[in-house]
């Protein structure tokens, strides 16, 4: 059985911790009105009161033992980067999803996503010892497919018809893996993307 509970983890670039209600007020700041939320299951976030909408329904999830929400906050400004989760919690088969994940303008093309994923990735199959790690994307969001295809990901096919978002455009979904055999292979890509930002400084 694997027990996935709150954790705070910390690279050099960012830290991950628990979401809660104090984080509201950095997350609209980064996160009112952006495109990406078009992508979503969510709605658009046009408000603060939005945004706590957003933050509660992921606490109530939570709660329910599904999802485990994480705050990025950008170690060297101190400011809230975004968010990211771990969601689709599957504790007997030892699987869970990493997703429901974005960031504010200023930290998207920067090293806070790819160490973002790298310590959930790495608290998922070295500590909780899980044995699949499941990615999923918006058949339209084409930059997130490259973006999850260069870390190594395996796509395992399109669910079709698969969401209806709150606008009412029915949404295919791109799933993708990693398997616990895999993840070194993904570990070392990983590893490797954040030395090219350490070069490119």
């Amino acid at each position: 059985m694997m027990e996935v509970k709150p954790i705070v983890l910390t690279g050099k670039h960012v830290r991950l911790e628990p979401l809660n209600e104090s984080h509201v007020k950095g997350l609209a700041e980064i996160g009112i009105g952006q495109d990406f939320w078009r992508f979503m299951v969510y709605g658009d976030i046009n408000s603060e009161e939005d945004m706590r909408g957003w933050v509660l329904d992921l606490l109530n999830r939570q709660k329910a033992g599904t999802d485990l929400p994480f705050v990025a906050i950008h170690l060297a400004s101190g400011r809230v980067a975004g968010a990211t989760r771990y969601l689709n919690i599957m504790s007997k088969d030892k699987g869970l999803e990493v997703g429901g994940t974005w960031y504010g303008l200023d930290f998207q093309r920067t090293p806070v996503n790819t160490e973002c994923k790298y310590l959930l990735f790495s608290h998922a199959f070295e500590t909780l010892k899980c044995i699949r790690l499941q990615l999923k994307t918006d058949s339209l969001n084409t930059r997130s497919q490259t973006a999850i295809e260069r870390i190594g990901a395996k796509k395992e096919g399109i669910l079709r018809n698969h969401m209806i978002l709150p606008d009412g455009r029915i949404r295919h979904s791109v799933f993708y893996s990693i398997i616990d055999t895999e993840w070194e292979d993904v570990k070392k890509r990983l590893e490797e993307m954040m030395k090219k930002y350490e070069v490119d400084k």
